[in-house]
């Protein structure tokens, strides 16, 4: 029996990756999964390589797994992912200790490459980007309070900051038919709640029906008994269309939050990162949403410092954002990376510039984020649990996906089920926190 461990880097897509990894694995009678590096005899370490400060962790971790080797049971590391699919001859040439590496494209050969790497044989490599997603390729679900659902593969926007499509290759759309069988699947395991996931939502079908299919997937999705929630993530809004957003606004199943990466309001900087529309389309189309689902939460992300952002541009970025008021919001330094067009672009600005303003947009985010969670005060909201420790059980609203907004703690003087969704009274509000009993105990 081979023991091995997994670690998981990155955002949700290498999630999904990561548990189609562990049903190759776990379908094989050779293999057994721990979570003790100590026990492992492999150790994979599934990469992200999007931006620098995700490669340095990459990188860290790879160390570290490899210091098991000489300390612990470990035999073999095999890395997989984002950075082995830009990097893989970097990393083999810096790093000789990985045993194997597989990319984004071919990680289905995981069970044949572990086995090889412990006989000393590398046996994996990269593929050209882009994998082709199916229900019945095996997947090992971790919980059953939600699960992502990868609806299409790469990217085709061709944004300039982003690498994307390096690696993970052009827009691949699954079809329909075949996104319904995995979601039935997903309602079959206990899961209530099913969040769509691609490089960009709304661009979903394009390559395949010609035009978005997002708004007929989330309807044939709400048809599923045992799913109760729908979350859409990653969809730009100058490709949201009027036939989504009123898919939103009237399927019940469907939360009302939406995650529109805008990246900046300048229309300059925009167009620098070859981003569509500006910042009076932005507008218009956060305006239209908030019209048609007057209680819509709306996420959002930023890039500062990108090359050429001048003192103007930011105060550009600045403004809009106090006037947008967005619920949630993320702000990210501009990563100069390799391969994309805006690598060699002129005006690059410094590092403390590119700090100083993430930090200024975030001190403006974070009381227009009290602000909000304080109207939330001695209203009802649909929680579902997700966790419980000695004090609280911890639960998230409709309105926030998990692991990047707002956690709901409840008091556990009350026996409620992880996974199962209550009415929640809010009674205190912080920041980025909120405080709630349940109002009752019926569960859907």
């Amino acid at each position: 029996m081979i023991k091995y461990s997994l670690m998981t880097l990155g955002c949700p897509k290498n999630e999904v990756d990561s548990q189609h990894m562990h049903g190759f694995l776990n379908k094989e009678n050779d293999f057994k999964y721990t979570e003790n590096f100590k026990d492992a005899e492999v150790i994979i370490i599934n990469t992200c390589g999007f931006i620098q400060d995700a490669k340095e962790e990459s990188i860290e971790t790879i160390l570290t797994a490899l210091e098991y080797k000489n300390e612990y049971n470990c035999k073999s590391v095999v890395v997989t992912g984002c950075l082995t699919q830009r990097y893989s001859e970097q990393l083999e040439n810096d790093i000789p200790e990985i045993d194997a590496v597989l990319g984004t494209s071919n990680f289905d050969k995981i069970a044949d490459v572990v086995r090889d790497s412990l006989k000393g044989k590398n046996s994996g490599g990269i593929d050209t980007a882009g994998f082709e997603y199916s229900s019945s390729l095996p997947r090992q679900m971790d919980n059953n309070v939600f699960s992502y659902l990868k609806i299409a593969e790469g990217c085709s926007n061709n944004c300039t900051y982003c690498s994307i499509p390096q690696i993970r290759g052009p827009l691949k759309s699954r079809s329909i038919a075949d996104i319904i069988r995995e979601a039935e699947n997903i309602a079959e395991s206990g899961s209530k709640e099913v969040i769509l996931i691609a490089q960009d939502t709304a661009q979903y079908g394009v390559d395949i029906y010609g035009r978005s299919a997002l708004a007929p997937l989330l309807r044939k999705l709400a048809d599923i008994d045992g799913i109760e929630w729908i979350r859409v993530l990653y969809s730009y809004p100058e490709f949201l269309t009027e036939e989504i957003i009123e898919t939103i606004a009237e399927e019940p199943k469907v939360c009302n939050y939406l995650d529109i990466p805008i990246q900046h309001s300048s229309s300059r900087i925009r167009k620098l990162m070859n981003r569509k529309g500006d910042k009076e389309d932005i507008a218009n189309i956060i305006n239209m949403i908030r019209n048609k689902i007057p209680d819509v939460k709306l996420r959002t992300s930023l890039i500062t410092g990108f090359p050429g952002e001048s003192e103007a541009d930011f105060n550009n970025l600045k403004e809009f954002v106090k006037e947008m008021e967005f619920d949630r919001l993320g702000v990210f330094e501009f990563s100069r990376e390799e391969g994309t067009a805006a690598y060699n672009l002129p005006d690059r600005v410094a590092a403390e510039v590119k700090k100083k303003r993430k930090d200024e947009i975030m001190d403006i985010q974070i009381e227009i984020s009290l602000n909000k969670n304080k109207n939330l005060l001695d209203k009802s909201l649909e929680v579902i649990i997700e966790a419980k420790d000695e004090e609280y059980y911890t639960a998230r609203s409709r309105f926030d996906a998990p692991e990047i907004d707002n956690l709901i703690y409840i008091p556990i003087n009350q026996n409620l089920n992880i996974g199962g969704i209550y009415e929640a009274v809010i009674r205190e509000a912080f920041h980025y926190e909120l405080k709630g009993e349940i109002k009752n105990e019926s569960t859907k």
